[in-house]
């Protein structure tokens, strides 16, 4: 197995990294957000890396490293390990280019993704049950092989190519006060903290990540990358359980800070781009907006922020679950357990209530085994459309006024 060949990771480097993907990577508008910015109370752009052919900025680092190629190399072919945007980018870069692509993503990884692979003629291997197994396996079939193995987040070229992404800002938003990044396996963090920090030192640079893979905010308690324990997340684009070396000696003096988040702000997050942005973007990708949202970057406020929208490749089966959970942590959806009479006009009088209080019936669904020993009552489990989470409490303490036992489930944010 080769590895791929070095090139500096500077702000020079990342100039020339720009001028050799022109023509290969598109340049992705950062638009103003009007309706992000009343709700945030910050100035946003939004860079719309989703507009990738493949959906993601991974292909600037990927058509990087397989440009740099040497015509032996591009001959024998690359390897790599990916949950699926790195994956994309070079498999449509490789085919592009004439270089043949073997991905190993883990059998975890989104069924869209896995399919989008196969579809742009990369090698498909669905191994293991996070990205560790998958890239020990991806490198044990490059030993084989003799394919270069690129990595996703800590290669040189790849990093360099994370980095055009922030000239591209630069450019666009010359008078950013800050940027909100995606963190995974810290390659994007770098490569846009060497391209803005050089041209704008007084931006700050903020990492966010999800509580349940915080690798970058380990490494920094440890003062290096460490193996971190994981849970699912729905940025699963970010599920890397330790940053790479490189991509972490590079980002650290230019970070001014990182920020952790909770699945039900990224939820949260998913949906107001839906339906203020009027884009679908993953939860890798949303998770910048996560963080202001959840009040993790108090310091941003009011200032020009800008939010790398890195990627929207995710399932449609998934993307209504999520919905579902950005609407009830939002407190538009609320689920309830009521006793009612069992005789005529109970659940008549129950919705007649939800009505009044301006709620809107979803669901109720009646539980006669399990209701207590008054065979004259039976509990009903609703969930209702509401407004917001002071809406819920009018509509809970109206339904205790008049005699209902009621117990609220699930709608904590």
């Amino acid at each position: 197995m080769m590895e791929t060949k070095e090139m500096e990771v500077d702000y020079e480097g990342i100039v020339q990294t720009a001028e050799r993907i022109a023509g290969h990577v598109d340049r992705t508008p950062c638009t103003h957000s009007v309706p992000l910015s009343e709700l945030t109370g910050c100035e946003i752009d939004c860079k719309h890396e989703q507009l990738q052919r493949t959906g993601s900025f991974k292909e600037r680092g990927a058509c990087n490293a397989l440009l740099s190629l040497t015509l032996t190399e591009r001959k024998t072919g690359v390897i790599a390990a990916s949950a699926g945007n790195h994956a994309l980018g070079l498999a449509y870069h490789g085919s592009r280019i004439g270089v043949p692509v073997t991905v190993v993503m883990p059998r975890s990884a989104p069924l869209m993704k896995v399919a989008n692979c196969r579809s742009l003629g990369a090698e498909v291997v669905l191994h293991g049950d996070h990205f560790d197994e998958a890239r020990d396996h991806a490198m044990e079939i490059g030993r084989d092989s003799g394919a270069r193995y690129v990595n996703g987040f800590d290669d040189a070229a790849i990093i360099a190519g994370q980095g055009t992404m922030g000239l591209e800002i630069l450019d666009q938003v010359p008078d950013l006060d800050a940027i909100l990044v995606p963190v995974g396996g810290a390659g994007l963090i770098a490569g846009i903290a060497v391209a803005i920090k050089h041209q704008r030192p007084e931006a700050e640079i903020i990492g966010v990540e999800p509580k349940r893979a915080d690798s970058f905010s380990q490494a920094l308690q440890s003062g290096k990358p460490v193996k971190i324990e994981m849970g699912s997340t729905l940025a699963d684009g970010l599920a890397v359980p330790c940053v790479g070396a490189r991509a972490f000696e590079l980002a650290r003096p230019f970070v001014d800070r990182v920020v952790t988040v909770g699945e039900r702000s990224i939820a949260r997050a998913i949906l107001k781009l839906v339906e203020l942005e009027k884009s679908v973007i993953e939860g890798a990708g949303a998770i910048g907006l996560a963080a202001i949202l959840e009040g993790k970057v108090p310091e941003v406020a009011g200032k020009r922020v800008v939010l790398p929208l890195c990627g929207g490749n995710i399932d449609t089966t998934v993307l209504g679950r999520i919905i579902e959970r950005g609407l009830v942590a939002e407190g538009r959806l609320c689920r309830f357990d009521a006793t009612i009479s069992d005789r005529p006009g109970g659940l008549a009088r129950l919705a007649n209530i939800i009505a009044e209080e301006e709620g809107s019936v979803i669901d109720i669904a009646h539980d006669r085994a399990f209701s207590g020993e008054d065979i004259d009552s039976v509990v009903v489990h609703c969930v209702v459309e509401t407004r917001d989470f002071d809406q819920i409490e009018t509509l809970m303490a109206r339904l205790e006024r008049e005699g209902f036992q009621v117990r609220v489930r699930d709608f904590s944010s």
